[in-house]
């Protein structure tokens, strides 16, 4: 039992680690160099992608067009993104713009001979085999590749979710000791005494057909 409640436990915190990956903004310095719209038809994967744009809400279908940006890390691995508005939804990034975001990155596109480095911030994961994209959400020229900034959202989200979670637990804790545990404890001295009582019942038992038999 003891390593199932620790199998339980690191599934828990890998989902939750997994889950703030995925949803957190992150940063990277790329070089734009197009930017397109693709029909997407939507299967298993359809929970990886956003919505249509927030203007066109109500009308569900299979496929649509999706906008996308191809751009190259400073190590030259491609990296492609899609952009796709959020609206209300989640994640609470209320992204309506993604109109305005296609034309600034369009705006930004660069050769490799005459690089235009960007920092471009979105969420989710790039993942060939699923065919999922990160959604770019925001974009801002930097001066080269080399060009590195502290994501301080994500450094304040996560020491307040810390706290958070460390002030649960430790009033979990104290509600467990105060109320939990002696209730525990009482459930237990019970069956005990029970279990005590019936082997003097059936100590009793046993000596009164041990009289018998010495009859």
């Amino acid at each position: 039992m003891r390593y199932i409640k620790w199998v339980f436990i690191l599934t828990i915190w890998l989902l939750a680690g997994a889950f703030l990956h995925y949803t957190l903004p992150q940063n990277d310095v790329v070089r734009v160099v197009k930017t397109e719209v693709r029909r997407v038809d939507f299967g298993e994967n359809s929970i990886f992608w956003a919505q249509q744009d927030t203007a066109q809400e109500g009308a569900t279908s299979v496929n649509r067009d999706v906008r996308f940006v191809e751009a190259f890390l400073p190590n030259g691995r491609p990296i492609v993104y899609r952009n796709e508005d959020t609206g209300w939804g989640w994640p609470p990034y209320f992204k309506l713009d993604s109109s305005n975001l296609q034309a600034e990155l369009t705006d930004l596109a660069s050769t490799k001979a005459d690089p235009q480095w960007v920092l471009l911030r979105h969420y989710g994961w790039r993942n060939e085999f699923l065919s999922i994209f990160p959604n770019a959400v925001a974009v801002k020229p930097v001066d080269g590749p080399e060009y590195s900034q502290v994501n301080w959202f994500n450094i304040i989200f996560l020491t307040m979710l810390a706290a958070v979670v460390w002030a649960l637990y430790v009033r979990w804790r104290r509600f467990r000791r105060a109320r939990i545990d002696p209730m525990v404890e009482n459930v237990e001295d019970s069956l005990y005494a029970a279990g005590d009582a019936l082997s003097e019942r059936r100590g009793r038992f046993r000596r009164w057909l041990d009289s018998w038999k010495q009859t």
